[in-house]
Order: structure tokens, then sequence, then C-alpha cells
């Protein structure tokens, strides 16, 4: 009798654990027009229906409206791992020069809007897993297509 009370707890307990998880995308706030952020802070990112709202902890930081984003830019920030190479060749040579020929990506996301004169934009860092799911959730809620920075040029 015992056995089946624990197992049909079990069996409500465990589906409702699996709703409960959290919806949002880690992200690291990287600079904009954004009050109350710093740089590097860590923050969640939550795409609802008609609004893109930044979340660091329980605090709402901000709420941009879908219909007031003007544009969506992504880009990557390549580089070598030259500190952790030089870390490792201390104690051995042979590795530490192999990672010195591995590369590190980091991946940006760029949000500008335009809300009836209320101008702003602020970049972030996504995580690597999470990183084409905020783009298309962000091009999907909004209706834009994100634009690559890396393979825009300039012109004087």
């Amino acid at each position: 009798m015992m056995k089946k009370f624990i197992a049909i707890l079990m069996c409500l307990i465990f589906p409702m654990s699996a709703f409960a998880g959290d919806n949002g995308y880690k992200i690291a706030y990287d600079g904009g027009s954004i009050q109350n952020a710093k740089a590097g802070t860590d923050m969640k990112l939550y795409i609802d229906g008609s609004n893109i709202r930044i979340m660091k902890d329980k605090t709402e930081i901000a709420v941009v409206p879908v219909s007031a984003v003007t544009e969506i830019s992504y880009g990557q920030d390549v580089h070598r791992r030259v500190g952790a190479a030089i870390g490792v060749a201390v104690v051995s040579f042979g590795i530490g020069a192999l990672l010195a020929l591995t590369k590190s990506k980091k991946h940006f996301i760029g949000l500008t809007w335009d809300d009836g004169g209320k101008k702003g934009g602020f970049a972030f860092q996504a995580d690597k897993s999470d990183y084409r799911g905020l783009l298309a959730g962000l091009e999907g809620v909004t209706g834009k297509k994100a634009v690559d920075s890396d393979a825009m040029t300039v012109k004087n």
C-alpha cells in the first residue's frame, strides 16, 4: 500500500517539477543604454509575445516592446587562448604550444529600438548553446532579420 502511495505521489510531483524550469536565456550585458547595468553583468533575457524583458536576479532591468525593435545584429569575437597557453607551457611546453593554436569564440547580439521617440540599444554576450535559439526567437517575435555585423563594411 505504501509503495503505491509513493508511486502515485512521484507521478504527480515529477511532471510539475518539469514545468517549473526557467525559460529565459543567460546573457552577459556588454554595454548600451540600459540604466543601472555594468558591462560583464550576468542577466537573463526573456522573450514574451509582446515584450523582451531583461532581468537581473529577480529585478526587472528593462522592458522593450517587440514592436519598437528597429534592428537585431549579431557577431562573433574570435581570439587565441594565449594566456592559458602560457600558463600551461610552464608545466608542459608541448601542451602549451597546442593550446596556443586553439581559438575561442564569443557570440554577441545587439538590439536597437525606438519606442515613440525613446531610442535605445544594448549589446550582450550569449551562451554558445543558446546563441542560435536566441537569434531565432528574437527574429520570430520582432519580424526583423538579424544583420551579421562581421560582414558589414564601413565606408567613409
